[in-house]
C-alpha cells in the first residue's frame, strides 16, 4: 500500500488497521521519519473479532529513491519488498457487442489486461481491435490468456473455440446454452479435438444461479467467474512452486 500526501494506492484490508496505517502513514510523511513497525491484535480492543496479531512495517521513500521506472522497494533491510503485485492476466473478449462491451467495461478495473475484438468494419472504435482473423490472437496468446467468445455468429464462434482448445490456455468460456455447448462438442469432435480438449470448454458462461440475460449481469457473473479461475491457478502455481 503507497501513501501519500494527495492520495493512496492499493490497500491492506481496510478497517481499524488500515485507517490506523494510513493515520500513521501520513504523520511520518510529516515528521519525516523512516520507519515504524507495529503489531495490532485483531480483538476487541479496536471493535473487531477476526482473532490473531497483524504485524505492519512503515517505510518513507524520498523522491530521490524513486527510478522512473522502479516497480519494487524494499521496506527493510533484508525485509519484504513493497511491489505492484502480480502481473495482470491477458484476456481476449472476442465479440464487441453489448455483451463484449459489458464485459471489458467489467473487467478493465479489475487484474486483467483486456483485449477486445471484432471482426465488423461497424464495431471498430479506439478499445476494440479490428481483425478480420480472430482465432489468429488465440494463437499468439500467452498460454496462461483466458478467452471469452460471444461473437455474433456461430460459425466464427467455432472456428475461434477450435483455435483456443488445441492450444494451452487458461480459460476457454463460450456464450450460450447448455444445447449450443452440445452442439459444438458434437462439430469439435468432428474436426479431431479429443474429449479431453472439448471438456475444457466452459459453456455456458457466468457462476451459475443468474438467469438475468442484461449485458451488464452477464458481465457481472463472467467477472466473478475469472476472478474464481484467476484464483485458484496462482493458487496452484504457488503450491507447486513450494514443493
Amino acid at each position: 500500500m503507497l501513501i501519500h500526501r494527495v492520495g493512496i494506492a492499493g490497500t491492506i484490508g481496510g478497517g481499524t488497521v488500515e485507517h490506523d496505517v494510513i493515520a500513521s502513514a501520513q504523520d511520518m510523511v510529516a515528521t519525516r521519519e523512516t520507519h515504524r513497525r507495529f503489531e495490532r491484535p485483531l480483538g476487541p480492543e479496536i471493535d473487531q473479532c477476526c482473532g490473531g496479531r497483524v504485524e505492519i512495517i512503515l517505510r518513507r521513500i524520498d523522491p530521490d529513491e524513486i527510478d522512473d521506472h522502479a516497480t519494487e522497494f524494499l521496506l527493510a533491510p533484508e525485509g519484504p519488498l513493497l511491489t505492484d503485485g502480480p502481473e495482470h492476466r491477458p484476456v481476449i473478449v472476442y465479440g464487441a457487442g453489448n455483451i463484449g462491451q459489458a464485459l471489458a467495461a467489467a473487467l478493465n478495473p479489475l487484474p486483467f489486461s483486456v483485449t477486445l475484438t471484432d471482426t465488423r468494419a461497424e464495431m471498430r472504435a479506439d478499445d476494440v481491435l479490428s481483425t478480420p482473423l480472430p482465432e489468429t490472437l488465440a494463437e499468439g496468446a500467452a498460454p496462461d490468456a483466458f478467452h471469452v467468445v460471444v461473437t455474433h455468429s456461430h460459425a466464427l464462434d467455432l472456428e475461434i473455440i477450435t483455435t483456443i482448445l488445441k492450444r494451452p490456455h487458461g480459460f476457454c468460456g463460450l456464450i450460450g446454452s447448455m444445447t449450443k455447448r452440445a452442439l459444438f462438442a458434437k462439430r469439435l469432435t468432428e474436426r479431431g479435438l479429443d474429449k479431453h480438449e472439448i471438456n475444457a470448454l466452459t459453456c455456458p458462461i457466468g457462476v451459475p444461479g443468474l438467469r438475468d440475460k442484461r449485458p451488464s449481469v452477464i458481465a457481472a457473473a463472467v467477472a466473478v467467474q475469472l476472478l474464481q479461475r484467476d484464483a485458484a491457478l496462482r493458487a496452484a502455481t504457488v503450491s507447486i512452486d513450494q514443493r
